[in-house]
Order: C-alpha cells, then sequence, then structure tokens
C-alpha cells in the first residue's frame, strides 16, 4: 500500500482505521477493499499519556477525516475483549482492563474493535497459508503469528529475554537503535531471525514497523520486509472472519 490514496469514498463500508504506536499516532480511512480514501493523519503519541488523554488525542487526530462507518484500533500492548491489558509504553497500572475499544468507539460515535497493534499489521501483510509470523520494530518490538490465516493467541514476546538480561524491547527497540548504531542493531536483528526460526519455524516471517527501514544487507529467502503502513490497512480485517471477536 503506497502513502498516496487511491481508494472510493462511495465504497462503503468505510473504516476508520488508528495506529497507535509509542512515538506517534497515526489514522486514515479505508474503502471496503482496505484502500486509502485519504493521506494518513499523525501526531507524536503524547506524554504522559493516561487513557483519557488517549482518546482525547485520538479523537482530535481523526477530526479531519472523512466520516467512516466503523473504527479499527491497532494498540502497543496486550488486548483481549475490547480491554486494554497491559501498555508497556503507557503505563500498565493506569491502562490496566481500561476499555479502549468501548470508550473511543462512544467518543467517535461509531463501532469499534481494538487489537493488539503488530496482529492488525500482520493482518494486512499475510498471505493465509501456513505458519506465518509477524515482527514489528518500532519504539519496541511486536510479534504475532498466524496459522492458515487465522489469528493464534497473543504471545507477548517484547518483554521475553533474548541475550543475557535484555528483553526483545531491551535489545531491538528504538532506543536500542540509538545507543548502538545501525550496523550493530543490523546483527541483532539477524540474530533475533535465527531465535525465531529455531522458535516457531514460520513459513515466512514479515518485519515491518518505523524502524524496519533500518534493515540493510541480505536476509534469508522467507523474511519480508512490509510497509509500515499495514498498521493502518490491516485494519479493515478486524471486520472480517480472519479475527474472533
Amino acid at each position: 500500500m503506497t502513502e498516496a490514496p487511491d481508494g472510493d469514498l462511495t465504497a462503503h463500508p468505510l473504516t476508520l482505521a488508528i495506529d497507535i504506536g509509542g512515538t506517534g499516532l497515526k489514522a486514515t480511512v479505508l474503502d471496503r477493499e482496505g484502500r486509502m480514501v485519504v493521506p494518513r493523519v499523525s501526531t507524536p503519541t503524547p506524554y504522559p499519556c493516561p487513557p483519557e488523554r488517549m482518546v482525547d488525542a485520538l479523537t482530535m487526530l481523526v477530526a479531519p477525516l472523512p466520516a467512516a462507518d466503523r473504527v479499527s484500533i491497532g494498540f502497543p500492548g496486550v488486548v483481549r475483549d475490547g480491554l486494554v491489558r497491559t501498555a508497556p509504553h503507557f503505563g500498565n497500572a493506569i491502562w490496566s482492563h481500561f476499555p479502549l475499544q468501548d470508550r473511543l468507539g462512544a467518543a467517535l460515535g461509531k463501532p469499534a474493535r481494538l487489537l493488539n497493534d503488530a496482529e492488525v499489521q500482520g493482518l494486512g501483510v499475510i498471505g493465509g497459508q501456513g505458519v506465518e509470523l509477524v515482527v514489528t520494530l518500532g519504539t519496541g518490538v511486536g510479534s504475532a503469528i498466524f496459522r492458515a490465516g487465522k489469528l493464534a493467541p497473543h504471545i507477548e514476546l517484547a518483554h521475553h529475554p533474548i541475550h543475557k538480561d535484555k528483553t526483545y524491547n531491551d535489545y531491538l527497540g528504538h532506543a536500542a537503535l540509538e545507543g548502538i548504531g545501525a550496523k550493530r542493531w543490523n546483527k541483532r536483528v539477524r540474530r533475533m531471525i535465527g531465535i525465531l526460526d529455531t522458535l516457531v519455524l514460520a513459513d515466512v516471517l514479515y518485519i515491518g514497523g518505523g524502524n524496519s527501514h533500518h534493515i540493510k544487507g541480505d536476509i534469508p529467502e522467507h523474511v519480508r520486509l512490509v510497509s509500515n503502513n499495514a498498521g493502518l490497512t490491516g485494519g479493515l480485517q478486524l471486520w472480517t472472519e480472519a479475527v474472533d471477536f
């Protein structure tokens, strides 16, 4: 999916797609085929960011966009039954069990669905065959696993140890990239690929997120770099059979 919109505003239902990140908030409107009908809008994520401030920031962000019929939301944390269970970037305690799906839907006056952000991105890129693993490299590290196009139960890879006492977030997050530089960070990415191949043995490993463009050099044949826009365009699939709500 390119940045330039190629969608049809008359192709309902229209989906307001929101991608919540630790660094930035992004949104656009998708037509019934999942094409963007307007360029995405974005703003830095506010900090500190308790739930109500997030709802207010997103309401302001999407105000200029065309009216949509429904809302899809990707959130960087564990999500179950429309509730935020963890929010490592914003504060687990203040976000625990916050009903972001219902609260943002009410603020926007539309039905809404909420899912982990890496899982939303995965829905935008998977082919629907075999075992497919999605990893996003941004402020932190997101992950999602699919089998035959169906989403598996969420595994919070970001907080699992990968090297000594470092978690995936510590080892590969944005702070690590800035701290050690792109060359060493790329070596860590390749180490991660090897570990995940052993752990999951995925037929395809998709790598996206805002920092995936820093990946340079040869990568294994089964690894595919994907557009960060999939974190928005995957929002269409929250309203299909691919996700059991």
